[in-house]
């Protein structure tokens, strides 16, 4: 049996054979089980092992010492989501309410959401039009979530009203659509790699036929640049082809803008013409 009383440093007065014959008490190294029964030890004696820690509260600090870890989950980002298919509404919806990050507006009253998720299964006219109402909020950034791209200009008109990131509904789990909304609220742009490379093409050609006066594609436009330059045709000034394309002045014209600089014109009725020439419109 292994006693708990501390060792002494001779045996008792008198001292028997058990105190002094027996080798391994007097001249080699106690084993571990004795250090243990004979020696005060840290778990057997010491307080700090047997009683449990108890966090202190620093002054100036919530309840636990845990000041820095705080602020990140108060932080939260508002939400809005559009869909016109009330199943896809409600599947975003109830990935993003699990989460503490988001705060979901009401589709009623979606006014000052930091971020705006758009889900449908194909950007079409409709989807357009939103995304150009959406756009003249600049309290909110917009994202596409999608099902697939069906016309090779559909990704360019996403663009173009706004979009600053998309998502394939396919891969639209809780944890990309958390990642995208809260990359959207730090003003990052997302972007699958395969649509990545298909706008920086697009950006490439655009760029070789700006450096190439002879190039054939220098005289395309795109959907919207003919749509205005349609509308000034028919003698549309600035502020009737805003209200009638849902597009803001400014913007208006700096399409107009380029489209001049970029084919070399002298100004609106001279680009006028040179798209009718060329069966642009």
């Amino acid at each position: 049996m292994i006693r708990t009383q501390p060792h002494r440093s001779g045996g008792p007065t008198g001292s028997g054979p058990s105190a002094t014959s027996d080798p391994s008490l007097t001249s080699s190294p106690a084993p571990s089980t004795s250090s243990i029964s004979s020696t005060p030890s840290a778990s057997a004696a010491s307080p700090e092992a047997s009683t449990p820690r108890i966090p202190v509260q620093l002054p100036g600090s919530p309840q636990g010492g845990r000041a820095k870890a705080e602020p990140r989950s108060t932080r939260r980002v508002s939400v809005a989501v559009y869909a016109a298919d009330p199943v896809l509404h409600v599947g975003v919806v109830h990935q993003l309410r699990q989460r503490p990050e988001i705060e979901l507006v009401e589709k009623a009253r979606p006014e000052g959401a930091q971020v705006t998720l758009v889900t449908v299964d194909s950007v079409d006219d409709e989807t357009v039009a939103l995304l150009r109402r959406l756009r003249q909020d600049p309290r909110t950034r917009t994202g596409l979530v999608v099902g697939t791209f069906e016309s090779g200009d559909a990704l360019q008109r996403a663009i173009e009203g706004g979009v600053t990131a998309v998502l394939r509904r396919a891969e639209a789990d809780q944890d990309r659509l958390l990642r995208l909304v809260l990359a959207m609220a730090n003003g990052e742009g997302v972007l699958p790699g395969d649509l990545l490379a298909r706008l920086l093409h697009h950006v490439g050609t655009l760029q070789r036929a700006a450096l190439d006066p002879h190039s054939p594609s220098l005289s395309t436009l795109t959907a919207r640049e003919a749509d205005m330059l349609r509308l000034v045709s028919e003698g549309l000034d600035t502020a009737e082809i805003a209200r009638k394309t849902s597009y803001s002045e400014r913007t208006v014209k700096n399409v107009l803008h380029e489209v001049i600089t970029r084919l070399q014109l002298r100004n609106r009725t001279h680009a006028v013409g040179f798209a009718l020439r060329n069966g642009l419109i």
